[in-house]
C-alpha cells in the first residue's frame, strides 16, 4: 500500500482589475506574477464584480480598479462573502465612484457621488480627492501589527487618498496631509491625517485596503487625452510597496492556511 500524503488545499482567487485612467494592464500583470509565487493560489481575472458565482465560489478576492461599481446584487454577493469568512485585499481605487460636473458652479471638477453606500461600507472608505502627485511620508500607525513587520516609515511619490470613512478601521499605515485635492468638488478634505493601509473587519471575514499603487501609461487618459507623455509607476517603483503587497496577500489566505487537504485515499496495491 502507498502512503497517504496530505498537501496543501488549492485556492481559488478573483483578480478584478478594471476601470479607467490607469495602466490596468501594469498591475493586473503585476499582481498575477505576486499570485503565481505561491503554486496553491489558481487565479481567475475580471474587469468588474458582477461574475457573482465567481466571488462566491472564491476563497481570495484582490481588486484593483477605478470607477468600477458593482451592481447591488454583486454588492450583497460580497457582504455574504464576507461576514463567511471572506478576505478582500482591496487596492489603490477601488473605492472611487466619480462624475464630471458639465454645468452648475462645480463644472469642471470630479464629484463623488454617493450612489454605493453599502460598497463603500464593505471597503471602509470612500475615495474623495487626492492633490497633485508628490512626495508624501507614509508612517506606522501600528507598529505592533504582523501586516507591517519589518516596515519602517517611508517617502513615496503617488496619490494621496482623502477619504470618507465607514465604521471601525484598523488603521495600520496613515500619512498628515494638509494640501488641498485638486480637481475635485471636494478637494478641501485634506487636512488631517488619512488612512494608507486598514483593517475592516465584517463578521467573520474582512477588508484589508491599501491605497497606495498609481500608475498610468501613454494612452490612459483616452479619450480625454490621446497622449500622456510619461509613465507613471509611483510606489510600484518601490519595494516596500511590493513587501506590503505580499503581505496583503499572505494574509488573505491566513484563515485558510492550516486547511490542507487531507491525505490522499491511495488504492491499496
Amino acid at each position: 500500500m502507498s502512503e497517504a500524503v496530505a498537501h496543501p488545499r488549492r485556492l481559488n482567487c478573483v483578480l478584478i482589475c478594471g476601470g479607467v485612467w490607469h495602466d490596468i494592464d501594469f498591475a493586473r500583470l503585476e499582481l498575477l506574477k505576486l499570485l503565481g509565487e505561491d503554486p496553491a493560489i489558481r487565479t481567475r481575472v475580471f474587469e468588474d464584480y458582477e461574475t457573482i458565482a465567481a466571488i462566491k465560489a472564491a476563497d481570495i478576492l484582490i481588486t484593483y480598479t477605478c470607477d468600477v461599481t458593482p451592481s447591488l446584487a454583486a454588492q450583497e454577493a460580497l457582504r455574504a462573502w464576507l461576514a463567511a469568512g471572506g478576505r478582500w485585499y482591496a487596492l489603490h481605487g477601488t473605492n472611487s465612484v466619480l462624475r464630471l460636473l458639465s454645468d452648475g458652479p462645480n463644472a469642471g471638477l470630479w464629484e463623488a457621488p454617493r450612489w454605493a453606500p453599502l460598497f463603500m461600507d464593505l471597503l471602509g472608505s470612500q475615495f474623495l480627492s487626492h492633490p497633485p502627485i508628490a512626495p508624501y511620508r507614509v508612517e506606522i500607525a501600528d507598529p505592533d501589527h504582523p501586516l507591517v513587520a519589518g516596515i519602517a516609515p517611508f517617502d513615496t511619490s503617488d496619490e494621496l487618498y482623502h477619504l470618507e470613512t465607514h465604521g471601525d478601521l484598523h488603521v495600520l499605515l496613515d500619512t498628515c496631509c494638509t494640501v488641498a485635492g485638486t480637481g475635485f468638488v471636494e478637494g478641501d478634505a485634506a487636512p488631517g491625517r488619512h488612512p494608507v493601509f486598514y483593517i475592516k473587519q465584517h463578521g467573520a471575514g474582512a477588508v484589508l485596503y491599501l491605497t497606495l499603487g498609481h500608475c498610468r501609461g501613454h494612452y490612459d487618459l483616452q479619450p480625454m487625452l490621446d497622449w500622456w507623455p510619461t509613465v507613471d509607476r509611483c510606489a510600484w517603483d518601490l519595494p516596500v510597496f511590493y513587501d506590503l503587497l505580499r503581505h496583503g496577500i499572505a494574509w488573505t489566505r491566513e484563515p485558510l492556511a492550516e486547511q490542507d487537504t487531507p491525505p490522499d485515499q491511495a488504492a491499496s496495491a
